[in-house]
């Protein structure tokens, strides 16, 4: 809709970058699923930028632009989208539900909806690989990044950033301040070696009751 809409996106883009002038924002373009769309995004933010210099208004130049992956083609293609933006976003929500074609708010199924299926977990690391083999930086928001379970494995995998709500931050930091990077990194890896959502989801949990975290 942004795209198609310039005259509704690019009031947002300049709200943005006139913001960006009295404080450290970034930008992230949500709902992506291809490098053209990013390409386009990037351009209305050019002109917003061109724009506000020959009026004269303040803001950050180097704003940092980054991209919401939360359809499994951004995800898949990962190397490439990094090339163009600051950082990734990943929504697990989405993200699960695009990759397991689950409706999660659909009882009927809801049992399918698996955010650690072996599947999504893959398709995060990959994620998070690319991002890092060209020194941009991956957070995650959705109901992941409050679950306990799976703040090892996150970390684990290497995941720069946690997003969530204020009530989860003392369970998540507790645990994150607890482990260390070394640790957290055998139990991703272990996680990926295995076949099913439960097997990862009991191994996680019985890792976190041995530590006295859960």
């Amino acid at each position: 809709i942004s795209l198609n809409r310039p005259d509704i996106f690019k009031v947002q883009l300049r709200a943005l970058l006139r913001a960006s002038a009295f404080g450290d924002i970034h930008i992230m373009y949500p709902m992506i699923a291809s490098v053209e769309e990013v390409k386009q995004a990037n351009a209305m933010l050019d002109e917003c930028k061109t724009e506000l210099a020959a009026e004269g208004k303040d803001f950050n130049k180097d704003i940092k632009v980054g991209i919401m992956i939360e359809v499994p083609a951004a995800a898949v293609i990962s190397p490439i989208l990094a090339k163009y933006v600051d950082f990734f976003s990943i929504g697990t929500n989405d993200l699960c539900q695009y990759t397991l074609a689950v409706d999660r708010m659909n009882e009927a199924i809801g049992s399918l909806y698996q955010p650690l299926h072996p599947g999504v977990l893959r398709l995060i690391k990959h994620v998070i690989d690319a991002s890092h083999e060209q020194g941009k930086f991956t957070g995650m928001c959705g109901e992941l990044a409050s679950d306990p379970v799976a703040t090892m494995i996150l970390l684990g995998l290497g995941l720069d950033e946690f997003s969530m709500t204020a009530s989860s931050i003392p369970l998540i930091k507790n645990i994150l301040r607890s482990v260390s990077k070394a640790e957290c990194e055998e139990v991703a890896n272990k996680a990926l070696t295995m076949d099913t959502a439960e097997e990862i989801t009991e191994y996680a949990k019985s890792v976190l009751a041995e530590k006295g975290l859960l």
